[in-house]
């Protein structure tokens, strides 16, 4: 799958958000090795801990599917009605990436007509995994 395929799979998934509250609605489409895509849309709620991020619904959805092996994932955001746009994941989201994919793990950030590719390592240089235990 193209890169800017998978970041209009986020864009579409971004439409589906719940942000009532923040009205910053995100998006992702996470590639795994066998080519399917998860997709996942921020989802929020009154007392704020319980929200859950684009990226994580994605994986989350991936992992409890039993997927293991992923090769990308696109994130887009921005507020309710203005274009997608440049939205890198939070710490959290990081920390899921890091606990399911390799440094080389790509992360396309920006909106499917232009966007920047970095790796996991670039977003998340030290970040803890099984290595660390």
């Amino acid at each position: 799958m193209k890169d800017a395929e998978l970041m209009a799979l986020a864009e579409a998934a971004r439409e589906r958000a719940y942000a009532p509250y923040s009205r910053f609605c995100v998006g992702a489409a996470l590639l795994t090795k066998g080519g399917k895509v998860y997709l996942g849309c921020n989802i929020e709620n009154a007392a704020y801990t319980p929200t859950n991020c684009a990226e994580r619904t994605a994986f989350f959805k991936a992992v409890s599917e039993g997927e293991r092996d992923f090769t990308a994932i696109a994130i887009v955001g921005g507020k309710a009605g203005d274009p997608p746009s440049f939205c890198a994941p939070c710490g959290v989201c990081r920390q899921v990436m890091a606990e399911f994919c390799g440094e080389d793990f790509k992360v396309l950030l920006g909106n499917s007509s232009r966007f920047t590719a970095f790796s996991l390592s670039a977003l998340f240089p030290y970040s803890f995994t099984k290595k660390d235990l």
